[in-house]
């Protein structure tokens, strides 16, 4: 069955590997444009973790998989745009280079990050301070569509909820990785079919803060 399962995904990953790619110089331009008209012009993305729960233990190091919520898990860190298309995932190098961000241009994610040169984030402490607080709310209303964009992945994509394998040598963990991706490019690919997630008929669960898994180091 394993090989059977790796053959697609090596065919998804060569008929349809491009699904997930880095806005080009003119979407990001568009991607801005659109944020601009949420208070964040120059934001050409959303940044957010998830965790992708294990069934099992891992067989090495397996404490550095035990998450806040006592799961062994996955921190996969999606990055999408205002149409919920993946366009990176996993550890973004946030620090960019002028092949990824033009002059002004960011990403916007929680206050689970810190704060860099192309990253935004909420305040982790107001401190009771109104343009602090407005500043947060402003940046949640943003991020709505990067939490629904993860809502629809594990409700079209039940796997994502929960990864029924044991990672136990680094052949495994490749496999796993490379199914989240297979998974996400077909997210992909149907939103640019128009095949829209309907939340009326379908709904979603929206994770909250808590849910999520601290960003991997130098994120």
């Amino acid at each position: 069955m394993v090989n059977y399962i790796n053959r697609v995904m090596i065919e998804i990953e060569s008929a349809m590997g491009h699904e997930i790619a880095w806005p080009a110089r003119q979407e990001r331009a568009v991607n801005s444009a659109h944020f601009a008209g949420l208070g964040f012009p120059g934001c050409i993305g959303l940044v957010d973790g998830t965790l992708v729960k294990l069934s099992q233990r891992p067989r090495d190091d397996g404490e550095t998989y035990f998450d806040r919520k006592s799961n062994y898990s996955m921190n996969v860190q999606v990055i999408c745009d205002q149409n919920k298309r993946v366009i990176y995932f996993d550890g973004p190098r946030c620090g960019g280079s002028a092949q990824l961000f033009d002059n002004g241009q960011y990403l916007l994610g929680d206050n689970g990050y810190i704060p860099l040169d192309r990253l935004v984030c909420s305040y982790k402490r107001t401190g009771g301070d109104m343009d602090k607080v407005d500043f947060n709310t402003c940046i949640a209303h943003a991020r709505v569509g990067n939490e629904r964009c993860i809502g629809i992945l594990k409700a079209r994509w039940h796997s994502l909820k929960e990864i029924r394998m044991q990672l136990k040598n680094p052949a495994k963990n490749a496999y796993v990785i490379r199914w989240i991706r297979c998974s996400f490019i077909l997210h992909n690919f149907l939103i640019w079919r128009r095949d829209e997630w309907s939340e009326d008929y379908h709904p979603i669960e929206l994770e909250t803060e808590d849910d999520m898994g601290p960003p991997p180091q130098g994120a």
